[in-house]
């Protein structure tokens, strides 16, 4: 069976997410074949934006997120919809061409914004095949970001909002699964541990001190210089991904503690795994990576805050996971209250259990599996049911926000 993957690059966390899942898929699934297709690469396999822009479609917002410049992306997510649906043709046929040379038994989106010329190009060439959304949001921001309405398809959701959104949308609780969270790497999900003490020796830093994690993705931001100069007292173990930039202005600001600065890495699990707390920014995919591997995080919420990421801080507070602070001027006031209070963090953590990298596969084989049924006549009712392991779950609040 061929399974599809859309993803892009539009800040890491989406080609982040489908990679997961293909490697998870891989080992559930050996007989399947999956395949990750960017869809900037399916609507431009020439490159021809390239050559004549000098940089793929995705490159301008991530270098606005690695100087923080995310004022306004909520006009601009307005037009960047506008625009699809002005392209929405030749979007459509693009598209219907790719899936008639595919042939794919099975269609997965990990993007936003698309799902609605994704889902009607695919029914136009394949009809039967089925297509899923799996959200990498915590909640979709309405209208027409992560659920489109009226649209016969299956939505995978990390939240039992994101469940009540899809349902209140008008689509069927039957085509809409529930997992434990959102998307992981099976790499966090270790069984041995390193030796923490050890480990930090190795790294020239202190094996007995408070240590935190900066982490802004994988362009890091020029956030990550103030957080330093705020934290000189504070181990830090700051990772600035594919902005080397930044790195060499970090390993040159002065600081009375250890500092490692880390660049491009695929070991994020090992470096978490050395930290005590968490400070970036308030995407889905750091909070999900911190919370999995038991560190409270410390994340800043205001005007600035990408749209699509607002809910997420009011997640955190629910959950009672971390700080929402709404500037960075009380960043070293949330680091010691983090400090003091990492034993009720630390406990409040291990209760929270996410699975849902090892749960999808489950959940697209039952999908795949009812399509056949359905096809040959005898689909019964016990397979419509909604998935029973995935349920949503209640939360609490009372986490503190700085104003």
């Amino acid at each position: 069976m061929n399974v599809d993957l859309i993803y892009m690059d539009a800040g890491g966390g989406h080609r982040a997410s489908a990679q997961a899942l293909q490697a998870s898929l891989a080992q559930q699934h050996p007989e399947w074949t999956v395949r990750l297709s960017n869809l900037f690469g399916l609507l431009d396999p020439q490159g021809q934006f390239r050559k004549y822009t000098g940089m793929r479609p995705e490159d301008y917002y991530n270098k606005r997120l690695a100087k923080g410049w995310t004022l306004g992306l909520a006009q601009e997510l307005k037009l960047l919809q506008f625009s699809i649906g002005v392209l929405r043709d030749w979007l459509l046929t693009t598209l219907e061409s790719h899936w008639r040379r595919a042939q794919p038994d099975l269609v997965v989106s990990l993007i936003p914004n698309f799902n609605r010329v994704l889902f009607e190009s695919l029914k136009q060439a394949l009809p039967a095949v089925p297509y899923v959304t799996i959200m990498t949001d915590l909640a979709d921001y309405p209208p027409n970001f992560w659920i489109e309405p009226n649209q016969e398809q299956y939505f995978i959701c990390g939240t039992a909002k994101a469940v009540e959104q899809a349902i209140a949308t008008g689509h069927s609780p039957e085509r809409v699964y529930r997992t434990s969270g959102m998307i992981l790497h099976p790499n966090f999900y270790r069984a041995n541990p390193p030796d923490r003490a050890a480990e930090r020796l190795k790294l020239n830093l202190d094996p007995n001190r408070p240590t935190g994690l900066v982490i802004f993705g994988g362009h890091g931001s020029s956030k990550m210089r103030r957080i330093a100069r705020c934290l000189s007292d504070t181990q830090l173990i700051l990772v600035c991904g594919r902005n080397h930039g930044l790195a060499a202005k970090l390993r040159k600001m002065p600081s009375s503690a250890p500092r490692l600065v880390v660049e491009f890495t695929t070991e994020v699990p090992y470096y978490m795994s050395l930290a005590d707390f968490f400070i970036g920014k308030p995407g889905p995919g750091s909070i999900s990576e911190a919370v999995a591997m038991r560190l409270p995080v410390i994340v800043e919420s205001n005007a600035w805050t990408m749209p699509q990421e607002l809910y997420n801080a009011l997640w955190i507070v629910e959950q009672k996971v971390g700080i929402v602070i709404r500037s960075l001027r009380h960043i070293d006031t949330a680091v010691q209250q983090i400090i003091c209070d990492l034993p009720q963090y630390r406990k409040r953590l291990t209760t929270i259990e996410n699975r849902a990298v090892f749960e999808i596969p489950l959940i697209l084989q039952q999908i795949t599996e009812r399509r056949a049924r359905a096809e040959a006549g005898h689909i019964t009712a016990r397979e419509l049911c909604h998935w029973p392991a995935y349920r949503p779950r209640a939360t609490d609040s009372g986490a503190p926000i700085l104003n």
